[in-house]
């Protein structure tokens, strides 16, 4: 089930994503030559007006077709005549869809839960080397650990594994004014629970508050932001080399994890729950990746688009399109080499483990 739900997702969230190109494209007065559910040869097609809408074999993914997408087209409706702020709402307006259903998703996971730990401190142990007079004090809500905010509880330990070492800067909230404590000396000390086992703690312990129906609706939202924050931590971890390929996973990675965790959860209501949460997860991840300045996706073709449209304003020349058509060729010839690595790496670790 975890499998059927994860291709569906998969399916879902590039249909949103096309959709929302499509929607954009209407509005904005270019037309749209197809509009296509899923891949491969045509099961249906039926012609509306100018735009064929069709529903294909292969059930992944999908596409909007709009004219002059890649240049070179008389037509005074195609995607390269429309105004440059208009090409921009329409490349956006995809990525735009991922997040709001992201944002959606953590809505409905988050609804039923009735209280939360919050990152407000309710009290220190004895044994915690960063109390007392210049350090934390109970009441205080942390906002911020060495430069990063604190969207939600699990945020702290997060980044304090992240950044490492035991000093550290902390913003915090107290009497309703911002304090800044600098070089706090931050140690765990290894602590015997009750059942015998050890645990290596802070000696920090944190608020559980209930949540009313507003309270509910912001702590999805933080969840969202904690999710895009995610991604810009990972890119500086795959860039400063703390993490490679074999850390990274494309959709088979990602449908066995969600297997692992829907096997690991204790009933059918939380598995689905924990299931929705992964969705929410990776339609923001979409999102923000899809975004980033990297050719052929669309992040590059809004720098394209922007680039082009600096260079035509100060030349009063048109660009030939067909070199951004080149750059962007490269750049999917790229992603499809590095997106196959990643699916043969999961591939193989799924059949070893």
């Amino acid at each position: 089930m975890s499998v059927l739900f994860a291709i569906l997702l998969f399916s879902v969230l590039i249909f949103v994503h096309e959709l929302g190109h499509f929607a954009a494209a209407k509005l904005s007065g270019v037309q749209v030559n197809e509009f296509s559910v899923f891949m491969g040869p045509a099961l249906w097609q039926k012609q509306v007006g100018e735009t064929l809408y069709s529903v294909r074999l292969i059930p992944i993914g999908g596409y909007c077709a709009m004219e002059g997408e890649d240049g070179g087209s008389d037509n005074p409706r195609s995607f390269d005549k429309a105004a440059w702020w208009k090409r921009l709402v329409i490349l956006l307006a995809g990525a735009a869809m991922n997040f709001v259903i992201g944002v959606l998703l953590m809505v409905v996971v988050y609804l039923p839960t009735e209280r939360v730990v919050v990152p407000v401190v309710s009290s220190l142990e004895s044994y915690c080397t960063f109390s007392g007079a210049d350090g934390l004090h109970a009441g205080d809500r942390i906002l911020e650990v060495d430069g990063e905010k604190i969207y939600v509880q699990s945020d702290f330990s997060l980044i304090l594994n992240l950044n490492g070492g035991d000093v550290h800067d902390l913003v915090v909230e107290r009497q309703g004014k911002k304090v800044t404590l600098r070089n706090l000396t931050m140690e765990k000390h290894e602590v015997t629970a009750q059942d015998g086992t050890t645990k290596w703690m802070y000696g920090l312990n944190f608020t559980i508050q209930d949540l009313t129906w507003a309270g509910k609706l912001q702590y999805a939202w933080n969840q969202s932001l904690d999710c895009v924050r995610m991604v810009r931590l990972s890119l500086q971890m795959l860039l400063r080399g703390q993490v490679g390929l074999q850390d990274m996973s494309g959709p088979v990675g990602i449908v066995q994890q969600m297997s692992v965790v829907a096997e690991a959860s204790p009933t059918w209501l939380d598995a689905l729950r924990n299931m929705l949460y992964f969705g929410g997860f990776i339609a923001i991840n979409l999102a923000v990746m899809n975004l980033l300045p990297i050719p052929a996706l669309d992040g590059g073709r809004v720098v394209g688009v922007l680039v082009t449209t600096l260079v035509e304003t100060i030349t009063r020349k048109k660009v030939n399109p067909k070199y951004e058509g080149y750059l962007h060729g490269a750049g999917m010839l790229l992603l499809l080499g590095l997106m196959a690595l990643i699916m043969f790496k999961d591939i193989f670790v799924l059949i070893r483990g």
